[in-house]
C-alpha cells in the first residue's frame, strides 16, 4: 500500500528537478526558455550553446549607454576597463545563465518578477573581481537601491560621496554579498569544487553541475515535507484498504 504514495513523492520530487535545474528567470530581458544562441557576443559567448539571452541582450551588456537598464557604471568618474570586464561578465551571467533554478526568488518589482538569492560564488571569481576594482570609486553599498534616477540614469544619491572601492568594500566578501542585496553568497569554494557557481569559464558550462548538486540537496528537504504532505493521504488509502 506505501507504492503509490512513494511512486508519487519520487515523480513529484524529480519534476521539480528537472525544471529547475534548465529555466529561465521572469526578468525583463530573459528569455521565456534557454535553448541555443549561436551568436552572443564576447563575454557572453560561453552561453551561447544553452542561453537565457538573446544576441541583442548580449551586446547591450557590453555598451555603457546600454538600454538593458540605463545603469551608469561610471557614477564616480570612469571605472576602470579591469573593473568594467568583471560587471560585463555578471550581466552576461545574470542575463544568460539557463542553470540558476536553485536560487531564484520571487519578487514584486516593476522590471521583473523573479531575482536570485544566495547563490554561491567561486573564491576565485569574487576575489578577483575586488582585486580588479579595489582602486575604483562608488558612492553606494547596494546598487539595487536609492539611486537618483530623476535624469533617467542612476547618479549618486544626495548627500552621498565617492569613496575608493575597499572604503566601501573592505573585503572581497562584502563586496560579493552587498553590491547586489545578496544575489551572490561568498564561498571558500574553489572552481575545481563543484560546490560553486562560475561567472566565466570555457567549454561545456560547469554551472549545470553544481545547481544539480544544490537541487539534490534540496531534494532531500522537499521529500521530508511532501512526505509529512502525504502522510495523511496515506492513513486514508490504508482505512480503505481495510
Amino acid at each position: 500500500m506505501w507504492r503509490v504514495p512513494a511512486l508519487l513523492l519520487a515523480l513529484t520530487s524529480g519534476a521539480l528537478s528537472l525544471d529547475k535545474l534548465n529555466m529561465c528567470m521572469d526578468g525583463k530581458h530573459h528569455k521565456v526558455n534557454p535553448g541555443p544562441e549561436g551568436k552572443l557576443y564576447l563575454q557572453c559567448a560561453p552561453w551561447r550553446e544553452n542561453a537565457c539571452c538573446t544576441a541583442n541582450t548580449s551586446t547591450e551588456a557590453h555598451d555603457d549607454a546600454s538600454y538593458l537598464y540605463n545603469f551608469n557604471w561610471n557614477h564616480c568618474g570612469a571605472m576602470s576597463p579591469q573593473c568594467k570586464k568583471h560587471f560585463i561578465q555578471d550581466t552576461c551571467f545574470y542575463e544568460c545563465s539557463p542553470h540558476l533554478g536553485p536560487w531564484i526568488q520571487p519578487v514584486d518589482q516593476s522590471w521583473r518578477r523573479e531575482r536570485i538569492l544566495d547563490v554561491p560564488l567561486c573564491n576565485e571569481d569574487c576575489h578577483s573581481w575586488w582585486e580588479d576594482c579595489k582602486n575604483d570609486f562608488t558612492c553606494k553599498t547596494d546598487w539595487h537601491k536609492g539611486w537618483d534616477w530623476s535624469s533617467g540614469t542612476n547618479r549618486c544619491p544626495e548627500g552621498s560621496k565617492c569613496r575608493k572601492w575597499t572604503e566601501v568594500y573592505p573585503t572581497a566578501k562584502s563586496m560579493c554579498e552587498q553590491i547586489w542585496s545578496n544575489s551572490y553568497l561568498y564561498t571558500t569554494h574553489p572552481k575545481t569544487s563543484g560546490r560553486c557557481m562560475q561567472l566565466w569559464f570555457t567549454g561545456s558550462n560547469p554551472n549545470w553541475k553544481v545547481a544539480e548538486y544544490y537541487l539534490n540537496n534540496a531534494g532531500q528537504h522537499q521529500s521530508f515535507a511532501l512526505t509529512a504532505l502525504l502522510l495523511p493521504a496515506v492513513a486514508s488509502f490504508s482505512v480503505m484498504m481495510y
